[in-house]
């Protein structure tokens, strides 16, 4: 009797454990921003779930696929790529993708992982495509170019002559455009590409560089010799403007003193008027100071002029 009771005992307990199990394997939580996929034995069982939320399925048989809802980002290789004017260059691209369709993304890709595999073919293969077919120009310059703007920011002389007519925004767009036709097969919807980076391959590069020195060197020989042309200007303006200060101080200077020998003149008339004998006199001093320097002596007999001229001088 004991037996059966311990034998029942256990039966109970296993089909609560059984119970348990099954309700615990029945349930299933669907996070915010996933979305699943029920399969049984490996095939897809109803529609996609979306909602988030506690899900049920048949225990034991069935299981759950879960795939991001959100925005993914894809990040290809930088590729060698060459262009429509046989130039290569590095080129480096960025998508964003989701999956849209999870049962179809199950059945034909299976993995994220797959799936950026696959995304590096179409999208690689598309890039390489629209850069073929384009030339440098297009490539390297954004849609929105304008003189102004590329002037100011371009070295080299030669890409700033005449503007792209498609532009490497432009590019991007086509790209998507043609890759988007493509990944809705696969249940993956893409919703943007974009040129991370552009670069020139090493020997391009170095040409560029030259060039770029090249023209740098150029523009420095002209910015001398304009300012070797301006700082003559300036010397000759300087120069200039200095003669015409001497030539206008001389004339000023011969003025005043014209002014002052003809002043002196007249003072020295109203002078010697006032005493002719003595001006006279005086004249006659100043021509013997002019005769007689140094050491020199002088005789004069009675009967000079200057003698008598002395004579009648001291005697007054």
């Amino acid at each position: 009797m004991q037996n059966t009771k311990k034998l029942i005992n256990s039966l109970l307990i296993g089909l609560a454990v059984l119970v348990v199990v099954t309700i615990w394997d029945g349930l299933y939580v669907l996070p915010e921003g996933e979305q699943a996929v029920v399969t049984q034995f490996g095939r897809p069982v109803g529609d996609p779930v979306n909602q988030a939320g506690l899900k049920f399925k048949m225990p034991f048989i069935q299981e759950v696929q879960f795939f991001d809802k959100r925005i993914l980002i894809w990040d290809g290789e930088p590729n060698q790529i060459p262009t429509n004017d046989k130039t290569f260059v590095y080129v480096d691209n960025t998508a964003r993708w989701r999956i849209t369709d999870p049962l179809r993304f199950l059945q034909a890709v299976g993995t994220e992982q797959r799936a950026n595999t696959l995304l590096n073919d179409i999208i690689a293969g598309t890039v390489r495509d629209m850069v073929n077919r384009n030339d440098l120009i297009e490539v390297i310059r954004s849609s929105d170019w304008s003189d102004e703007y590329m002037t100011s920011t371009v070295q080299s002389r030669d890409l700033i002559l005449t503007p792209p007519s498609v532009g490497r925004d432009r590019i991007a767009q086509e790209v998507l455009e043609a890759a988007a036709r493509v990944t809705p097969q696969y249940g993956i919807e893409l919703t943007d590409v974009m040129f991370r980076r552009v670069n020139y391959i090493e020997s391009v590069r170095l040409r560029v560089y030259d060039r770029m020195i090249s023209e740098r060197n150029r523009i420095a020989a002209e910015r001398r010799s304009t300012g070797e042309g301006q700082k003559a200007e300036i010397l000759g303006r300087v120069e200039r403007d200095r003669l015409e200060i001497i030539s206008a101080a001389e004339r000023e200077a011969f003025e005043i003193r014209g002014q002052a020998d003809a002043e002196a003149t007249r003072i020295y008339a109203e002078a010697y008027s006032l005493d002719p004998e003595f001006f006279a006199f005086l004249k006659s001093m100043e021509s013997y100071q002019d005769i007689i320097s140094g050491n020199s002596s002088l005789v004069l007999s009675t009967d000079s002029d200057l003698f008598r001229y002395l004579e009648r001088h001291r005697l007054n």
